[in-house]
Formats: C-alpha cells, structure tokens, sequence
C-alpha cells in the first residue's frame, strides 16, 4: 500500500490546480468578502456586520458546501476510480478526498471574512469573540455539509438525484427543523419538554452554529425556538460548549458515515 502523505498530497495538488478554474469556489469567496466590505461600509460597526452575516453563515455556507461537493464528486468520479486501481487504501483515499473538498471553502470562507475586518480594523476587543464565532461556526459548517454532500454523493449514484436530495437535506436542516420543533413544542404544551428539546437542539447543525454566534451577541431574538431553549437551560457558558460538541459530533458523524460508504462501496 502507498503511504498516506503522497497520496493526500497528489489529490489536494490536482484540487487546488482545479480550484484556479473552479468558478464557484472563487465566486463564493469573492461574494463573501464583498458582502462583508459592503455592510462594513453601511454599518460603520464590525459588531452590526458580523451579525447582518448571520443568514450567510447558516444558509448559503451550507448550501454551497453541499452542492459543490455533490457536484465536485461527480465531476471527479472517473479520477476517483482511476486511483482506487492503484494500491492506495480506501479510507486514505477518502481523507483525501474529504479534505481537498473542505478545505478550499473553508479557507476561502475564512479569508473572505478575516480581510475586511482586519483591513478596516477591529477596534473594540470585545468584538473579537463575535467575530471569532461568526468564522469558526462558518467554518464547521463546510465541514458539516462537506461530509453530508460526499455521503449523499457516494450513496447516491445519480447526479440529478444527488443534487435534489443534497437540497432537501440542506432545505430540511435550515429551515424547516426550527419549524418542525417548534410544531412539537405547541402539540406537547402540556408535558415537560426541556429534555426532549435539548436533544432535538443537538439534531441540528445549523441551530448549533446560530446558538454559538448569537450568544456572543445581543441579539438573542435571532436564536430561534431551539437556541432560546439552549440558552435558557444551559446558559452562555455551558451553551456554548454544549453546541461546540454538538458541532463536532456533526463534523464526525457524517464523514465517518461517507467513510465507511466509500470503503465497502462496489465502484
């Protein structure tokens, strides 16, 4: 078997000479980090921004990681095939794989957000929690909906197929679970919910990634049902560490799942 480091390193080298012509990936990045210029300027607040940042963060972050990835897997299908010919392990070949997915979004995500701020400045200290937030939930959502978009993509051998169940995980896990627990909640008014409610919080990486952004801010109205209840029971503290391990369970989960699909999978 070859060694881990050459082929991870000839699988992100052919990524990032992809990545020069990969048109979403660098429209991607150029939105954001024009979208941050531009409500700094409006604003004049680094506090305002990073907070007017937040529907980018939890809704077109996962909806770009998910849709290229599904794309870029199928794009890259028949360069997959041709190194598992070579005597090359599955489960390093999927590292690979994962990584040059997740990490020119997740960089160039990062950079977007970071090059503005530091061009104009952060001159309050204590916005450097928000905006160190704001990055890193960003950052852990590629990563979410990077290994989601891989496991759909493997489980799913059809290209369009793969796209429409790519949207409705990403429609089901930003929009409609808030609803779907709130919906819960109003049926079961008359029981003990705290419970049930933690752990239906716990289901959703997007509502994770909110709670940790908004409870370095004032706005906790922008919670939603879920993240009021996280911040209600658990407080800023506890729920901030309680939604960094949620996350990391969501990085896990689906890419060991993805893993484990590409290594017993028939190609």
């Amino acid at each position: 078997m070859a060694p881990a480091a050459p082929v991870v390193r000839t699988v992100l080298a052919r990524e990032w000479r992809g990545l020069r012509r990969n048109r979403g990936v660098l429209l991607f990045t150029l939105g954001t980090l024009l979208c941050v210029e531009s409500i700094l300027r409006l604003t004049g607040s680094p506090e305002r921004a990073l907070v007017a940042m937040l529907n980018l963060v939890l809704l077109i972050v996962p909806l770009v990681s998910m849709m290229l990835g599904i794309i870029s897997w199928h794009g890259a299908r028949e360069f997959t095939e041709l190194l598992l010919t070579q005597p090359v392990r599955r489960s390093r070949l999927f590292l690979a794989l994962y990584l040059a997915q997740v990490l020119p979004l997740a960089g160039g995500f990062a950079a977007a957000m970071c090059a503005p701020l530091l061009w104009h400045g952060i001159p309050d200290r204590t916005v450097w929690p928000l905006a160190l937030s704001t990055i890193g939930s960003g950052v852990a959502l590629t990563f979410v909906f990077g290994g989601l978009a891989l496991l759909i993509g493997i489980r799913v051998d059809d290209r369009l197929r793969s796209v429409v169940t790519g949207l409705m995980t990403w429609l089901l896990l930003s929009v409609g679970y808030d609803a779907l627990v709130l919906m819960v909640s109003t049926t079961f008014a008359d029981y003990a919910l705290e419970r049930p409610m933690m752990a239906l919080m716990l289901g959703n990486p997007v509502d994770l990634a909110r709670t940790i952004i908004v409870m370095h801010s004032d706005t906790a109205a922008l919670m939603g049902y879920t993240g009021a209840v996280l911040h209600r029971f658990l407080g800023t503290t506890l729920g901030i560490a309680a939604s960094a391990a949620g996350l990391l369970v969501w990085i896990v989960v689906p890419a060991s799942l993805a893993r484990r699909a590409f290594e017993t999978r028939d190609f």
